[in-house]
């Protein structure tokens, strides 16, 4: 077996070809990007999507067995993130109105005519009554501490009512105020 040598020549210049077409390539790579993030549109803004709420809660009056609290209005500053009704169970109809306020906190309405420790253990993730209430409207709402959230929960004949957030028991207690069920 003959083995045969094999000389492999480099071209002149061909090491600084080489590293000028790699500088090219990360400059047209680096000016793709700059262009997507400058004509690209960015979301901005906090992360809070506002939603409608005023048919959702028509709609729940019509059908829970129980008088379905809201606000008329929402002040300004405030937006509705979520909302929902399930009706599926009628012994436990359950509505939920959830807002950031305009200091940009928590603040949400649960009420069900199911079980009132259930309907508390879940809205306030397993809060513990304390001995204060809250006056709202010339009404006791019995205060609420939770890990995450304080609450404020009113017991009545149909159902039960949890005003909840991040906020403090008085802004709470002023937004209870904000509630009406017409």
């Amino acid at each position: 077996m003959a083995t045969e040598n094999v000389t492999v020549r480099k071209r002149p210049g061909m090491a600084a070809k080489s590293v000028r077409d790699m500088v090219l390539s990360l400059a047209a790579v680096l000016a793709a990007g700059l262009v997507i993030y400058f004509f690209i549109p960015h979301s901005g803004g906090n992360g809070v999507r506002p939603v409608s709420y005023l048919d959702s809660v028509a709609s729940a009056r019509r059908f829970a067995p129980y008088p379905v609290l809201a606000p008329d209005h929402l002040p300004s500053g405030w937006n509705a993130t979520s909302v929902n009704f399930d009706g599926s169970n009628p012994q436990a109809a359950v509505w939920t109105l959830g807002l950031i306020d305009a200091d940009g906190q928590y603040v949400a309405v649960q009420q069900s005519n199911g079980s009132p420790d259930a309907v508390i253990h879940n809205a306030t993730l397993d809060g513990q009554k304390l001995s204060s209430t809250t006056q709202v409207a010339g009404t006791a709402w019995t205060q609420y501490q939770g890990s995450r959230y304080q609450a404020l929960v009113l017991e009545g004949a149909k159902g039960t009512t949890v005003v909840f957030g991040t906020e403090g028991f008085a802004k709470l207690g002023q937004f209870a105020a904000m509630l009406s069920d017409h």
